[in-house]
């Protein structure tokens, strides 16, 4: 066991490892606006001296990375906190679990492998997603700044991320409302029986349906004809549908609501949006479990194509659901964190947002499984008895030999005897009857529940009709997506309000009128996508211009970290907050692992935007069936633009910053001095920094 003193000299090489590469340089400024010190963890700790004992070398290493000779400064401010522990992970838990966790990981899971699906997911999770997470969190939680403050910290040249982070931020919120707006609205057509989505509407002054609706199903004609009033085409415009504005109206002031009075009203929120969705799902898995043919559906989820292990598409899948699911990058987590205590545990809080994103996405996977499992099977016994009625009424004409005549006790139970009697046909009898019947294999018809409608919603409202009571069940069911909606979107307006709050102080002195300003326009701006073509821009800007912007801030956000600051010096930041010791196995995560397969991703996401056409799912009226069709050329015009206006602050900050170091004018007249230090290996050797500990680490440690 190594022990760390004031007076132990530290040799030449380990000198020089507080950085994953000895040629990086450091980079660091006076400024106090940004407290850019290597001391960024220790200003809190008091003036007291106490010796550490590290149980791993590496630890002991990892401290060698402070030095003494630099300032040490402590960030001091009249920031709220968290009421409790509880709220504060209801927070981020709240914000990393939502629609597209249950809407989107089932699908994925189903067309990419199966089991290959969630073993790639759950390596991907503690090998890259987890080391981001507890970046986010830590840097959040000491520096108490959201991510426009944050990154100007670690490094001011990439201080344009956080701006970056805060625009994202802005565009998702605009249109997530949307995304509750539609599930708010299924919620209130719900309270009604039978379900307005279980039938066709007849046509005005007429008993017959409407055409539109019988070529389709009633669920998928609702959805396009009277929730969306979708048009055939991105192209065409209109107001927005009033029905739907109403809606999004609702929902805007449910979140102004939830957070005007900032985090004592979002805290009570929480114990809402978070715990009500997870007892729901548990009634509702509970539920399926207990219907016909959900162990086939489990089975069909842990069916494993080793294939998909190999495919680099299947990789680059996975890691776009992870971040866009879980919400690194958008800056909501380090915004969160930042109301939490410099010595809270965020280690483990980390692992507890990873495991319960999950645990969530595994559950509702099995759910919808389950569900579809038991509607494959449905579809099976319906297909037998077509064939059977097929082959009676072929007997009946005397196409077939009367020795093909179905016996009556077939009827019984037609997923059991009809292949039983299928089987036992001698062979030149099946080569007879094959040509007339439909293939009812129940793989088959399992593959053909699973395509389903386009969009995931409308999957949902034909599920609530396998189960008894499906008004009671849609309710339930719209609920448990409303509330999980509201929780994500909780966390998002944290991002974008803290980041305002920390740019402009004065303002936390006025939250209600913050938070009603931000509300108001987000709900204008939100208008767009409730306009008949507005679910095509929505599907637009969550499939194909999230990713980008997200896998560049990771990745900058990563090598500020790790290269920049130093991934050693930040781990040995985190040992001296938490005081214990922290696996080394961050450090490579942070400076080799998580850098390697963002940029992978990066690099994947571009390639396949260039060499496959953008396309969209559109309602075709004409023949009442969802068409793919090619975004125009201006839409793919307003794609590239946006994904340029969120990157640009990137770039943009850091020439602000070149300036200001270049020209002595903005040197003189500026606040900050940003300076650049090599850490080239020296003779003298520098002597072990003195450990600042709190009274509470004090006394653990005598206890030792």
């Amino acid at each position: 066991m190594t022990s760390v003193s004031e007076n132990m000299e530290v040799q030449n090489e380990d000198s020089q490892m507080s950085k994953c590469s000895d040629s990086t340089p450091v980079i660091s400024t006076t400024s106090a606006s940004e407290a850019a010190t290597s001391e960024l963890f220790t200003g809190e700790m008091s003036g007291e001296e106490h010796t550490f004992d590290w149980c791993d070398e590496d630890n002991d290493n990892t401290m060698e990375t402070i030095n003494k000779n630099e300032p040490e400064i402590e960030v001091t401010d009249d920031r709220p906190f968290w009421a409790n522990k509880i709220e504060y992970l209801l927070a981020q838990m709240g914000y990393s679990v939502g629609l597209s966790t249950i809407w989107r990981f089932p699908y994925l899971c189903f067309h990419n492998g199966g089991g290959s699906f969630l073993i790639i997911y759950i390596i991907m999770l503690f090998f890259v997603g987890v080391p981001l997470l507890l970046l986010e969190m830590a840097a959040g939680q000491r520096i108490h700044q959201g991510s426009i403050g944050v990154w100007k910290v670690f490094s001011p040249w990439i201080g344009g991320v956080g701006y970056s982070s805060f625009m994202v931020c802005f565009i998702v919120g605009l249109y997530y409302s949307v995304l509750i707006t539609w599930n708010l609205y299924y919620l209130i057509q719900s309270f009604q029986s039978p379900l307005p989505w279980a039938l066709c509407p007849l046509l005005r002054n007429s008993s017959d349906f409407d055409p539109e609706c019988t070529r389709t199903t009633p669920t998928v004609y609702f959805w396009y004809r009277h929730v969306l009033k979708a048009t055939d085409e991105i192209e065409i415009g209109g107001l927005p549908v009033f029905h739907l504005s109403l809606s999004l109206c609702v929902t805007w002031f449910i979140i102004c609501i939830s957070i005007i009075k900032g985090l004592k009203s979002t805290g009570k929120m929480l114990y809402v949006s978070v715990l009500l969705p997870y007892i729901i799902l548990f009634c509702v898995f509970t539920r399926s479990l207990m219907l016909q043919g959900a162990d086939f559906g489990l089975k069909s989820l842990l069916a494993t194509e080793v294939s998909a292990l190999y495919s680099l598409e299947v990789w680059r899948r996975t890691g776009n659901h992870l971040f866009l699911s879980m919400g690194s990058g958008f800056g909501s987590f380090t915004a969160i964190s930042s109301y939490a205590p410099r010595s809270n545990n965020c280690i483990m809080d980390a692992f507890a947002v990873a495991l319960l994103n999950l645990v969530t996405s595994v559950t509702a996977s099995m759910f919808v499984f389950a569900i579809m499992g038991h509607l494959a099977t449905l579809n099976n016994e319906k297909c037998y008895l077509k064939n059977a009625e097929t082959v009676k009424n072929l007997v009946t004409t005397g196409v077939l030999s009367s020795d093909l005549r179905l016996p009556e006790s077939l009827y019984q139970h037609m997923s059991y005897s009809y292949p039983t009697w299928f089987g036992n046909l001698p062979a030149g009898a099946k080569s007879m009857v094959r040509p007339y019947l439909s293939n009812c294999d129940l793989a088959e018809q399992f593959k053909e529940v699973m395509k389903g409608p386009g969009v995931a919603i409308v999957a949902f409202t034909d599920i609530v009709f396998s189960f008894s009571g499906s008004t009671f069940w849609a309710i339930i069911i719209f609920v448990f997506l409303v509330t999980m909606g509201l929780s994500t979107m909780l966390g998002i307006m944290q991002g974008i309000i803290t980041a305002l709050q920390d740019t402009f102080p004065s303002s936390r002195k006025h939250t209600k009128l913050l938070t009603v300003s931000v509300c108001v326009p987000m709900f204008l701006g939100s208008l767009i996508f409730v306009k008949p073509s507005g679910s095509y821009y929505v599907n637009m800007l969550d499939d194909r211009w999230a990713s980008l912007p997200l896998f560049f801030i990771l990745i900058l956000e990563n090598m500020s970290m790790a290269w920049i600051y130093g991934a050693r010096r930040f781990l040995a930041d985190l040992i001296i907050t938490l005081g214990h010791p922290i696996s080394p196995i961050y450090r490579w995560l942070w400076c080799f692992v998580s850098p390697f397969v963002l940029l992978i991703l990066f690099v994947s996401t571009i390639i396949n935007l260039h060499l496959h056409p953008i396309t969209y799912l559109a309602w075709n009226s004409s023949i009442s069936d969802e068409i793919t069709l090619s975004y125009p050329s201006w839409a793919k015009v307003l794609l590239v633009l946006l994904i340029v206006v969120t990157i640009l602050p990137i770039p943009a900050y850091f020439l602000y910053t070149l300036l200001k170091v270049s020209f002595p004018a903005s040197k003189k007249n500026s606040s900050a001095t940003v300076i650049f230090k090599h850490e080239a290996k020296v003779e003298k050797p520098i002597p072990r920094p003195r450990l600042h500990v709190g009274q509470n680490q004090k006394k653990m440690n005598k206890n030792r």
